[in-house]
């Protein structure tokens, strides 16, 4: 079942959206935002606070309390969580997954960690990608950046899917840096290299414009989610639409 996910990034208790990770701007209330979207059919729910890393501090528990309130299907919380216990508040205050990120660069031990205390059902490593400028006639590669984007790693982002399968995730979200918020479409070919790479569930990011955008990171990209937040933030595609595209590629979801 290929699932279609609105993603709100969260700043200071709001929901933003920004290009190429930067140029925030205000567009709702999470709750509020998970209520609709919901109520539009769409099959979970990621919520990231793409401040908190860099900011040193806490995911906010009640963001996870309010939204659990407020929606009935899945929802992922993400950013700042950099050990077992900020995981665990998340988890107890509602949320189904979380997300790691530049925790788990950072000290892989917590995906393992993670995963043995509530399953890789409710683990997602996510990955912010790069591409790397090559030599021409180099084939592609990409570099795993943290910190809302501001780090290099260094790490290569196939490798890192790979060694976070073994870790215990349970699903790798991939988001390309290079896409995100430009709605030129995801990066196919990164897509399918993780995609490739893994057996577990990929979600593309970044990079969403289109109806088409959807059906090629399923049907080129191999990936078994889809995850925009500009498209639908501002009404230019709706869940529906997404859904009844990937339907008619063939692609089984739930309508």
């Amino acid at each position: 079942m290929i699932k279609v996910i609105p993603c709100l990034d969260m700043n200071e208790g709001r929901v933003v959206k920004g290009i190429n990770f930067i140029d925030l701007q205000d567009v709702g209330n999470p709750a509020e935002m998970a209520a609709a979207y919901q109520a539009q059919g769409a099959d979970e729910l990621v919520f990231l606070d793409i401040s908190a890393t860099f900011e040193n501090r806490a995911t906010r528990v009640d963001l996870a309390r309010s939204c659990r309130e407020a929606v009935t299907i899945p929802f992922i919380v993400g950013g700042g969580m950099a050990t077992l216990e900020d995981v665990s508040a998340v988890l107890d205050a509602g949320a189904d997954k979380i997300s790691l990120g530049s925790a788990g660069i950072r000290n892989p031990e917590l995906i393992t960690q993670v995963s043995e205390k509530y399953g890789s059902d409710a683990l997602v490593v996510a990955i912010d990608a790069k591409k790397k400028e090559e030599p021409a006639g180099a084939e592609d590669s990409w570099e795993v950046v943290i910190s809302g984007g501001r780090e290099a790693t260094g790490v290569d982002a196939i490798a890192w899917a790979r060694e976070a399968e073994k870790l215990g995730a349970g699903e790798i979200l991939l988001t390309s840096m290079d896409c995100d918020g430009v709605k030129g479409g995801y990066d196919i070919p990164l897509t399918r290299a993780v995609a490739d790479a893994v057996s577990i569930p990929v979600t593309a990011s970044g990079g969403a414009g289109t109806i088409e955008d959807f059906v090629e990171a399923v049907v080129e990209g191999g990936a078994q989610g889809v995850l925009a937040a500009s498209v639908f933030h501002f009404g230019e595609i709706s869940i529906r639409e997404v859904k009844e595209a990937l339907a008619a590629a063939g692609c089984e979801v739930s309508l």
